[in-house]
């Protein structure tokens, strides 16, 4: 089920606080908004609200036997992939940057932002269909770049379809092949990356694909290899 409003703060806020007052929002639910005048991105970024993108939120329920929830912004990146990946004509620039960024031509093309709310999950993601924003860290880039902007409303729908399809894969088959389909499509291992844990100073190393429960494995330049759970990644040729 997908609900469209004209204009909003921001679908996460929205979701949580129906959530929050007790509203029984079914699992694959989804609101999408025209416009946000507050969306939020991780790291407390503002989520660019470009009238013909998508600017969507949907609610998770993790059963006791599910994969770690963490894990589902590698199943949200992966949809987003899959949707997108028809409608450009060069796949090889498209690709997945830990841990929640899809990237085309080194520029984010979308981005996601995980946050619970009693037993659910909200995942809000934003994709540039029409616009991007004008960043002074990162290259940004949108699908109006390589032709004419997809319809938001036809976007919608085959993301929301494909993303019940990945939660269900996620569901039945554990993170193990999760992990080695997003490595599958991420940027080429030895990547530099730019990388800055929470509460720690910048480092700097070389992408090394992930760890079985999907955290990023970063090779440092003496060699030793540093397991990162949370933090800003950015490429080398990403920024602005």
């Amino acid at each position: 089920m997908i609900d469209t409003v004209p204009e909003t703060g921001s679908t996460n806020t929205d979701l949580t606080a129906r959530l929050r007052d007790g509203e029984a929002l079914a699992e694959g639910y989804w609101l999408v908004a025209d416009r946000q005048t507050s969306g939020r991105g991780r790291q407390g970024r503002t989520w660019f609200d470009g009238f013909g993108n998508f600017m969507g939120s949907t609610i998770v329920r993790p059963h006791e036997r599910d994969p770690a929830p963490s894990s589902l912004a590698l199943v949200a990146g992966l949809a987003v992939y899959e949707a997108v990946l028809p409608l450009i004509s060069a796949p090889t620039d498209l690709s997945l940057k830990w841990p929640n960024d899809l990237m085309l031509g080194g520029a984010k093309l979308a981005g996601i932002l995980l946050e619970r709310e009693k037993d659910a999950i909200v995942v809000g993601i934003g994709v540039n269909l029409a616009d991007a924003p004008d960043l002074p860290d990162r290259r940004t880039v949108a699908l109006s770049a390589y032709g004419p902007a997809p319809d938001r409303d036809t976007f919608a729908q085959s993301l929301a379809s494909i993303f019940d399809r990945e939660i269900e894969r996620w569901r039945s088959y554990g993170l193990e092949p999760l992990v080695r389909r997003w490595e599958s499509v991420a940027h080429r291992g030895g990547t530099p990356l730019h990388v800055h844990p929470p509460g720690e100073e910048p480092i700097d190393g070389a992408f090394a694909g992930l760890t079985k429960d999907g955290a990023l494995r970063l090779r440092l330049a003496g060699g030793e290899e540093r397991v990162i759970h949370a933090g800003d990644v950015m490429l080398a040729n990403e920024e602005g």
